[in-house]
């Protein structure tokens, strides 16, 4: 049958298939290297990792290297956003997802286009046994004749035994030519096609319809894509050959299984049947209704499947960026629930399946099994609550657009639901399609936009390997080829030592490589050697200075330090004295004092990272910090502010296990070694094959994968004291700090303060926690004093006002003089407490600035009124906006004198939506 492999892949499992790649290129001299995660370590120029070649960007830009010249592995992916976005698609075809796994195979300026070629026809005709005539070869051919056609990689094709010589076809840029990006390394791709056969064409009865490779239709797919990175664009039309040529393969794990497995859909693969089986168990569906709720089944295997590895990578739901993502997948997921018959919360135990069929593969699933099954209980519920709302208002708006012919829904409108209600913007998308109505996407993001600016200042980060990238690369290249510096580039070593002595290597000012400098010159500086620390792992770089050793003198305050390509360091300063050249010999020091500070609140970020584990629970795991040497700062994923109590336990955790003197272990070991012996591995953060991990006490009470520098025993960390704990992001708290002389000269400051406080409430004090009580109570008492008058005037001012008979409603509007929000409101309770339907809006001038409270009765909210809607109509003149639920709002303002005209709105509101 076309498109089947032979028996030889019969009956393989998807595990078994995953485990055949990595074993045959592991036989063929490749190291078999795990998943980076799903959020790209030190990469803020990607959402998430959505190819294999991710985890590698910094090889192939030059900016980084790797013990081994050839790689393979099966790298968890995500594809929901930008120019790889798949999720329009899932839930409505068979082969689309948001989370898939892709094998490649990598070369490092090692083997190229011959061996690659050659062993991917092996593996797939051989191994698997797929029909070498039903395999077709696509090479690159330039449209605009610009680049040369691939023709070696042709014959390489046509030289493989059993590949037929017509079955080699040539495509242009957009098939076979692969670019990181506007510059930097590409070159021509070989993609490997298979064809399944004239019954998968989808576009048989489409008039004048012919299958082909590359075509319109499902009959012919693509398996295999291998990219030969031969050229390093510098220019839109220019193409400079590369030193070292790569190999970066990518091949999609579940087209494949799908394929070996003999089945027509991914989703009929054993990736997903027990996911799907679980679906069906759980909502009692009989087989005929699982088919014929396939795309809700879908989705939601597809999402749950997404979600868990999310979660497992750290990403929790949020507002922006990957937080929103993750939770708008779960929502999304959640809602097609409600279409295959879920009313409560379920994705947790859907996930449970992914984390028992994946978690032998990647064992981060199993040890955050429970965050997992949480973190999804807990944002479905909140899903739940708000769902209601947002698509009973959702659906108000499809109905006015449908009265008035339009089909577009504004963007605003769109980022209203998602702001208020909770409605992500592709539900929303959803919903309106099913009503045949579009949505103003652009409108949408734009408004989001608008609203992270003003809710937070996110910093931009500069693309790997920087503007400059070029030219340090060829000062590290001359350098080693003088013999300057060995094959690894300057030595670093930021934890052995103080003080390096050596020449002056290079001196690169305003992008150039410079052979001396003048005071008050910014310089970079270049030595054989250095003890400074680059920032890195959330650690700031230390500072220090460069000086001269002998005559003549000079000096140079070291502010920074980079690493801007693999092997060279960089000392980034000003020269405070004299005219530091090239070959002077100099003597670069840290700051001593800063870097213990540094070290102090390094190692107390990992006690306090252990000491909220054991509070909060395994999920509160680490989520960014900065360690610097006044402060540090810890974010980590936690669903809710902690207590007072919380925050005291792990502070007196912390200081315990300062005052145990525990001793600091530094030691070296393979990663899967390190992390199978229990050590963490943090988000966000890229590691090497070897790394370096850090053991406070012998138990241990801290294990951690860490780059940084670190006190030898806690006791030397000093007094630590939590400043304060807030909110990050949604799901991410924060907890500032300080340790050592920060913690000591916090102290002393808050004595201080006391004894003046005390000296004010003329108390000793050990009595002013008592005095001040006293003094809160009789505070307490004039308030409530003024308070009753203040609700008795109102009271007198709103009986005055008659009510309005409008469409048989009674309205009542007015101002009332000085009164503030809860005298508004308990002047609406009255109101509806004596008008069972009805409208109340009132106004006041409180403090100087203008004050709007609407109520409406609950039979009005079902005729289409809302109070929300309405305070934010009216707030309009005097230069405020509000909102709140559809039976109480309220809105302020800036300019109290025009309450008469927003007042004057009211009725012409109401006469317009009660109509």
């Amino acid at each position: 049958m076309p498109g089947r492999p032979n028996t030889s892949s019969q009956g393989m499992t998807s595990a078994e298939i995953r485990q055949s790649f990595l074993d045959f290129f592991a036989g063929h001299g490749h190291t078999i290297v795990p998943s980076a995660p799903l959020v790209p370590g030190g990469d803020e120029t990607l959402l998430f990792t959505n190819a294999g070649m991710v985890q590698f960007k910094d090889v192939f830009l030059g900016a980084g290297q790797r013990p081994y010249t050839r790689a393979v592995d099966s790298q968890k992916c995500m594809r929901v956003a930008g120019k790889h976005n798949d999720l329009d698609d899932v839930g409505r075809d068979d082969i689309h997802h948001t989370f898939f796994e892709m094998l490649g195979n990598w070369s490092f300026g090692d083997y190229y286009k011959k061996e690659a070629i050659s062993w991917a026809w092996e593996l797939l005709t051989e191994n698997w046994g797929l029909p070498k005539e039903n395999l077709y070869a696509t090479c690159f051919e330039d449209e605009q004749g610009q680049i040369p056609r691939d023709d070696e990689a042709a014959d390489i094709w046509r030289a493989q035994p059993g590949m037929e010589p017509e079955h080699v076809l040539f495509f242009g840029r957009k098939d076979n030519f692969w670019e990181m990006a506007e510059t930097g390394p590409c070159g021509p791709d070989s993609e490997i096609h298979l064809d399944r056969g004239p019954e998968y064409c989808d576009k048989q009865d489409v008039p004048g319809h012919q299958c082909g490779v590359n075509g319109s239709c499902q009959r012919f797919l693509e398996l295999w894509n291998l990219v030969f990175i031969q050229y390093n664009r510098t220019g839109p039309n220019d193409l400079a050959p590369l030193p070292h040529k790569h190999v970066d393969t990518g091949m999609g794990f579940e087209r494949l299984v799908s394929v070996l497995q003999g089945v027509k859909s991914d989703y009929r693969t054993d990736l997903f049947t027990p996911i799907m089986d679980r679906i069906q168990a759980l909502a009692g569906h009989t087989q005929e209704e699982r088919e014929a709720l396939l795309t809700p089944y879908r989705v939601i295997a597809d999402h749950s499947r997404a979600a868990a590895f999310l979660i497992a990578d750290g990403v929790v739901p949020g507002n922006t960026g990957r937080n929103y993502v993750c939770r708008m997948i779960i929502r999304r997921a959640s809602r097609f629930g409600s279409h295959a018959g879920f009313e409560e919360p379920f994705l947790a135990q859907i996930a449970e399946v992914v984390t028992d069929q994946y978690g032998d593969f990647y064992p981060e699933l199993r040890k955050a099994r429970q965050a997992i099954v949480d973190t999804l209980t807990d944002e479905e519920a909140r899903f739940h609550r708000t769902v209601e709302g947002g698509v009973s208002h959702l659906m108000n708006l499809i109905d006015a657009l449908g009265g008035s012919g339009q089909a577009r829904l504004d963007g605003r409108q769109a980022f209203d639901l998602y702001a208020t209600y909770g409605l992500p913007l592709e539900i929303t998308r959803d919903i309106a399609r099913e009503h045949g109505i579009d949505v103003d996407e652009p409108g949408f993001k734009a408004a989001m936009e608008a609203h992270r600016l003003v809710s937070s200042s996110d910093n931009g980060a500069e693309a790997a390997g920087g503007p400059d990238i070029e030219l340090y690369s060829e000062i590290l290249a001359r350098l080693k080829g003088a013999g300057k510096l060995g094959d690894d580039g300057v030595e670093y070593d930021p934890y052995h030592g103080l003080e390096s002595e050596g020449p002056i290597l290079a001196l690169v000012r305003d992008g150039a490589a410079v052979p001396a400098s003048e005071a008050g010159q910014e310089v970079a500086v270049v030595l054989p050697s250095t003890h400074f620390y680059v920032e890195g792992g959330g650690q700031v770089s230390d500072t220090g200075t460069i000086v001269s050793v002998s005559e003549p003198r000079w000096e140079i305050d070291v502010t920074g330090m980079r690493r801007p390509v693999a092997g060279l360091v960089c000392h980034i300063g000003r020269v405070r004295t004299g005219q530091p050249k090239v070959g002077d010999l100099a003597l670069a020091a840290v700051d001593e004092n800063r870097r213990l500070n540094i070290m102090r609140n390094h190692t107390a970020t990992h006690l306090l990272h252990a000491a909220l584990q054991s509070v909060l629970g395994d999920h509160a795991r680490q989520a960014g910090s900065l360690v610097a040497p006044d402060r540090l700062r810890f974010d980590f994923n936690h669903p809710r502010a902690m207590t007072a109590a919380e925050i005291d336990e792990v502070e007196s955790i912390v200081n315990d296990a300062i005052l145990e003197n525990l001793p600091v272990a530094i030691d070296h070991k393979g990663r899967e070694e390190a992390v199978e012996a229990g050590a963490m591995a943090l988000f966000g953060e890229n590691y090497g094959e070897i790394v370096r991990t850090v053991r406070v006490g012998q138990a241990p009470f801290s294990y951690e994968l860490c780059g940084g520098t670190h006190v030898p025993q806690t006791g030397i960390i000093a007094p630590f004291l939590i400043l304060n704990e807030s909110s990050a992001a949604a799901g991410i708290r924060r907890i500032e700090a300080v340790t050592g002389t920060a913690a000591v000269g916090l102290v002393r400051e808050r004595l201080a303060s006391l004894k003046r406080v005390a000296a004010e409430l003329d108390a000793d004090a050990e009595a002013v926690e008592e005095r001040l009580g006293a003094l809160l109570e009789e505070n307490h008492e004039l308030k409530r004093q003024a308070h009753a008058a203040q609700s008795t005037l109102a009271g007198e001012a709103f009986e005055a006002l008659a009510p309005l008979q409008i469409e048989g409603v009674p309205v009542i509007v007015g101002e009332i003089p000085d009164a503030d929000a809860e005298v508004l409101r308990e002047l609406t309770d009255r109101f509806r407490a004596s008008h069972p339907s009805g409208v109340v809006v009132l106004a006041s001038k409180h403090a100087g600035r203008p004050l709007l409270v609407a109520a409406v009765s609950k039979d009005l909210v079902a005729r289409g009124l809302h109070a929300g809607e309405l305070v934010k109509e009216i707030a309009r003149p005097i230069g405020g906006s509000g909102g709140g639920k559809p039976t109480l709002a309220q809105a302020g303002g800036k300019d109290a004198g025009r309450i008469p005209e927003a007042l004057g709105l009211v009725e012409g509101w109401v006469k317009t939506h009660l109509a």
